[in-house]
């Protein structure tokens, strides 16, 4: 069996993400990259696939207003989406990769989208944090 953990953990590396935390045996890495906005982003590794989430912001008083923004800007973003977490009250991005065929490009893909989407839509971000 092809060890994933250790080729997601270099391509991690090749992309210049410090990787802050990792156990191996669950499959688990938690990176940062903080001058792209990336700080504490989980990858689960669960052969046949590759999850990745980076909690966002949570909601303090539920509003309609909120979470009709986050599901058309999820329509904006290039890799991964806006997800609520168990509780319904944090909101996070994921994605979700197939890892048998995965390559550095589709990674940073994935990456890339989030630094996007923390950079564009940060103001709204702060914004909805505050509610």
């Amino acid at each position: 069996m092809k060890n994933y953990f250790n080729q997601i953990k270099d391509y991690l590396l090749d992309l210049n993400y410090y990787i802050t935390r990792e156990n191996p045996s669950s499959g688990i890495l938690v990176i940062e990259r903080e001058s792209v906005g990336v700080k504490n982003l989980i990858l689960g590794i669960a052969p046949p696939i590759l999850i990745m989430e980076q909690y966002i912001f949570k909601i303090n008083n539920k509003n309609e207003e909120v979470f009709k923004s986050l599901l058309q800007k999820n329509r904006d973003i290039i890799h991964g989406a806006f997800a609520l977490d168990e509780s319904g009250s944090k909101v996070i991005f994921r994605d979700t990769l197939q890892i048998e065929n995965l390559d550095l490009n589709e990674l940073e893909g994935t990456l890339n989208s989030l630094s996007l989407l923390l950079s564009e839509y940060s103001d709204q971000i702060i914004k909805f944090s505050k509610y």
